[in-house]
């Protein structure tokens, strides 16, 4: 491809809803490319919790992180859009045909964007007390990259929303014992899910806050809990302790695009559509009122963003068929 010559659509992101993104713009014979700022496909899900279990794809009861991704990169890889790894885009200005995007590595060209790189850069919310940074990735975990790691082991796991508990489930059946650490006594998280755990004998540590950590020897920890808003205590000695506090994001790059922003996220219309025409917005990168940050969320945004993308691009094309006539179309298409 030539510097002056222009897709269709730009992705910016290659998480899940990105992905999906691409696939979809593909069947519908959109040129298109994915630029992505890590070295790998799957965006969070392939950075942060890879092996953790996730209920709520639809089709699947549950599949794991590694698994999701795969299944999304054989179909997207399946419509051979251009994908450019490791390439962080640094902005982007109009063009009499579209947009002049500058990445870390190049300068490329597009007529329609769509942003899909959820919340930015972003690192977990780690504990502060002093000693933390010591036991990290020791006996003190914010990642699981091999959930073998806690077999026949005794587990704190501290957190009240959906990643405590879907981690609580995933490692319950391998692990000695599991206490789950949480300030209140209400969690955030799915109720089914949640009643799920309240099935197994896990130790709900409510409400209770974190107040010392202690090692044992090399290789156990003391962990000295407070009740809130009481001066009692209690310790619990473990094996690992896994902090699910959230993660604090970066957006730094994206805020100084021009976009209008709203609850840390690009402020879209029901088209998907920024306060910039021809640039869209999905997934955590995007909001609207009443949206829920969840994978299906920016799956259903995904077909309604490249729509009107090409709407905007080719205003004559008429709206899409059906998936089988799109793909009817992209193998003729192939062939040729």
């Amino acid at each position: 491809m030539t510097e002056t010559a222009y897709y269709d659509i730009t992705i910016i992101g290659g998480g899940p809803v990105g992905l999906f993104a691409a696939t979809y713009a593909r069947m519908r014979l959109a040129k298109t490319q994915i630029i992505e700022s890590l070295d790998q496909l799957g965006g969070q899900v392939s950075t942060l919790f890879p092996a953790k279990k996730i209920y709520d794809i639809p089709g699947f009861y549950e599949i794991s992180g590694e698994d999701l991704i795969k299944n999304f990169e054989k179909q997207t890889l399946a419509f051979k859009p251009d994908i450019f790894l490791g390439e962080t885009v640094l902005g982007f200005e109009k063009t009499p045909e579209g947009f002049l995007i500058k990445t870390s590595k190049r300068t490329t060209y597009s007529r329609s964007i769509i942003i899909a790189a959820g919340i930015g850069a972003f690192e977990p919310r780690r504990l502060t007390l002093d000693n933390a940074s010591q036991l990290e990735g020791k006996q003190l975990r914010y990642f699981v990259t091999d959930p073998t790691t806690f077999a026949g082991k005794d587990l704190a796991i501290a957190g009240g929303g959906d990643s405590a508990i879907d981690w609580a489930l995933t490692l319950y059946p391998q692990a000695k014992s599991v206490h789950l650490i949480h300030r209140r006594d209400k969690f955030r998280a799915l109720e089914s899910n949640l009643a799920k755990l309240k099935e197994t004998k896990t130790n709900f540590e409510t409400p209770y806050t974190i107040k010392e950590l202690s090692p044992v020897a090399t290789d156990k920890l003391t962990i000295t809990l407070q009740k809130v808003r009481s001066q009692e205590t209690k310790s619990i000695t473990v094996d690992h302790l896994l902090v699910n506090y959230g993660f604090v994001s970066d957006n730094k790059i994206i805020s100084s695009w021009g976009l209008e922003m709203q609850n840390r996220a690009i402020k879209v219309n029901q088209a998907q559509e920024t306060n910039i025409p021809g640039v869209y917005a999905i997934g955590d990168s995007a909001y609207h009122e009443g949206k829920i940050d969840l994978i299906a969320t920016g799956l259903g945004e995904a077909p309604n963003a490249v729509n009107n993308a090409l709407l905007y691009v080719y205003p004559e094309k008429r709206q899409p068929a059906h998936s089988t006539q799109l793909i009817k179309a992209f193998n003729q298409a192939q062939k040729k």
